[in-house]
């Protein structure tokens, strides 16, 4: 059996040419804006020109540049990074400290050699990095996704709030009696659940009070709304205030 270090240089060198291939064939190089949804796991290349890539995706890890320290995706304790225990469980079985100790001292380099691999275990047509100021993101891509055709993408493009809890995310209108300690009621204008499908109405909820207040002046209009006075939210933060209010 290899060492770790035998092993993570064998397959970072059998990756080196299948990212080469891989950027060549999508253009990666060529997109200078990217934007990723980690409820989603989309990732998105993109340009000023409106020229666009769209790719599924798993969390490998992080590396923080002001700790120095490697974190595993698994280690968060996340279902929706189930996928890469699979590497944990490998590093148990071969005894390779660095992939089964959920985080740890380490470097950019690291980084590469988990991508690696990942690519390997968890089969992979790609990796990505996204770059912050404190943070790198390790990414494999599993999935080129056409646009036209996944619902989920023209879901990733309503994102267009910041929220400072859940980053970008769609937009929501609520009234301002709804909060997250006591509740008030909660009327939609329809239907709703997290991520569905929106053509162009937006979320919209009130509590039972503004309800009242709507009903008896015949709709929303300058008589009713005044009490509600609706605030601007992000989907996440309508959909907390959903679970507690109903």
């Amino acid at each position: 059996m290899l060492d770790y270090n035998e092993y993570s240089q064998s397959e970072l060198n059998k990756l080196i040419p299948i990212q080469d291939e891989f950027k060549e064939k999508y253009k990666i190089d060529s997109f200078s804006h990217w934007f990723y949804d980690d409820d989603l796991k989309i990732i998105r290349l993109y340009n000023d020109d409106k020229h666009e890539i769209f790719f599924k995706y798993i969390p490998i890890g992080t590396y923080s540049l002001t700790s120095e320290t490697w974190m595993w995706s698994w280690f968060n304790n996340d279902e929706n990074n189930a996928e890469t225990v699979k590497i944990k469980n490998f590093g148990l079985e071969n005894n390779y400290r660095k992939l089964y100790e959920g985080t740890f001292p380490s470097d950019i380099y690291d980084g590469w050699e988990f991508l690696a691999i990942s690519f390997n275990i968890l089969d992979g047509i790609g990796v990505y990095t996204l770059n912050t100021e404190n943070l790198n993101y390790y990414l494999l891509l599993i999935e080129n996704l056409n646009s036209e055709k996944d619902s989920n993408i023209k879901i990733l493009k309503q994102q267009v709030l910041d929220c400072p809890n859940h980053g970008l995310q769609r937009k929501a209108f609520v009234c301002q009696h709804l909060n997250l300690e006591k509740p008030v009621g909660f009327i939609e204008a329809f239907d709703t659940y997290p991520k569905m499908e929106l053509e162009e109405e937006d979320l919209q909820a009130w509590c039972n009070d503004c309800e009242n207040i709507r009903r008896k002046h015949n709709g929303w209009n300058e008589e009713s709304e005044p009490y509600a006075q609706i605030k601007l939210i992000c989907e996440n933060c309508y959909f907390e205030i959903k679970n507690i209010n109903q």
